[in-house]
């Protein structure tokens, strides 16, 4: 019996810079080595209770909707409060049973506030103002640490260092969406 090869795609890079932040995602899923789909969209506009929020998500697609419904809800009892309903969605997925088992990862904004969920209750503020998660994320990651002496709009940034994750990462694409919210 074969194993299964296992999901593989996506990079999501959100940057701030001058006031905004940009979230962008390519938009590949790959199946072992065989791309299935190259035009996802994993960075979304959320607007719960009036607030806008981005969000990016890497990994599982209907785990990630899973999150990003529990997120609406608890930025829907806690308006305006991003950081606060990223904790409790962290520790809901901690300690939920069912919730344990899903395997995503999201960086979620108000323009404001920046932060990376992950499965295992962390709420990471990232340091230089970026985060990146997925396939490609640690060379977007880098990319865009680079790319940040220079002058560049956050969406420039943004932009070439999923350029850069794309031409290095067998799992990434070119096929952006990118999202740009102001605090």
């Amino acid at each position: 019996m074969t194993e299964f090869p296992g999901w593989h795609g996506t990079t999501i890079v959100a940057v701030r810079r001058g006031g905004e932040v940009v979230v962008a995602g390519d938009g590949q899923v790959s199946l072992g080595q065989t791309v299935i789909k190259g035009s996802a969209r994993k960075v979304r506009r959320l607007s719960p209770g009036g607030y806008e929020v981005v969000a990016g998500f890497a990994g599982s697609t209907a785990d990630a909707f899973t999150l990003l419904e529990r997120l609406e809800a608890k930025l829907e009892a806690t308006p305006g409060q991003l950081a606060r309903a990223s904790v409790e969605l962290a520790k809901d997925w901690r300690t939920d049973k069912y919730l344990q088992k899903l395997e995503a990862m999201l960086i979620v904004t108000d323009g404001r506030d920046l932060f990376v969920i992950t499965g295992a209750g962390d709420v990471l503020e990232p340091e230089h103002d970026i985060a990146a998660i997925g396939s490609g994320g640690n060379y977007a990651l880098a990319a865009a640490r680079g790319l940040m002496v220079t002058e560049m709009r956050a969406e420039d940034i943004a932009r070439q260092a999923m350029a850069i994750a794309a031409d290095i990462c067998v799992y990434t694409n070119g096929n952006l969406t990118v999202e740009k919210i102001t605090a």
